[in-house]
């Protein structure tokens, strides 16, 4: 099994804020660094989740409170909801390099 790394699916729109199409800039970080390094994203499973909650596939995995996205769901257990948490992550259980600071 790998690490999955749940994203929010880009162009989706809030009705709090009506003609509008958003993006999650946290998960389009993500999705930089991903296609930055192709190969090293083969290692870890993806899934791009639509906006609107419940988010079934998340709740029912880690739990009604945790349906934030991102989210890195560890293999062994245990996940990662914060961004700068996911790319140490990335960085030490994945290879890929590490953000400059």
């Amino acid at each position: 099994m790998k690490d999955t790394l749940y994203l929010l699916a880009p162009g989706f729109e809030d009705p709090a804020y009506p003609g509008k199409s958003f993006y999650c800039w946290h998960c389009a970080l993500l999705e930089g660094v991903l296609a930055s390094f192709p190969g090293l994203a083969a290692g870890i499973e993806v899934r791009r989740i639509s906006w609107p909650r419940p988010r079934r596939e998340i709740a029912d995995l880690l739990g009604e409170e945790n349906q934030s996205l991102p989210v890195l769901v560890l293999a062994e257990g245990g996940f990662i909801d914060d961004k700068d948490g996911i790319l140490e992550a990335l960085s030490t259980r994945h290879g890929f390099p590490h953000p400059h600071p």
